[in-house]
């Protein structure tokens, strides 16, 4: 019954992917634009080639923003009900921080915050 159940939701899931898809396909609105194509930047039409190597050093610095990003975003819920789980919670928090203070201690030896 259970497999059943799990085939039931994946088919569901994929039926409402292509019906989502093939129905915004048939009401959108299609242009045939030469414009359309061409890159742009903020608006205003691109000086020299568009596709340039981008320093490995933006991206590090990006990941390394967002893993402190999520970090809040398990931070804020955890303040909400710290005083109701106790030192549970505490304990819990304090190995996530350890973990994440790790992953920064990480970073910077490998310069990964350096902005190039």
């Amino acid at each position: 019954m259970g497999t059943i159940a799990i085939l039931v939701f994946i088919l569901a899931g994929v039926a409402l992917i292509l019906i989502a898809n093939n129905l915004s396909n048939l009401i959108s609105h299609k242009s045939s634009n030469p414009d359309k194509f061409e890159p742009y930047e903020s608006g205003v039409k691109t000086i020299g080639p568009t596709w340039i190597r981008f320093r490995i050093g933006y991206y590090l610095f990006a990941l390394v923003f967002l893993i402190f990003d999520v970090e809040i975003i398990f931070l804020v819920p955890w303040s909400v009900v710290f005083k109701k789980l106790g030192a549970v919670a505490l304990i819990d928090i304090i190995i996530f921080l350890f973990i994440l203070g790790l992953g920064l201690i990480y970073a910077l030896k490998k310069r990964a915050l350096k902005w190039v």
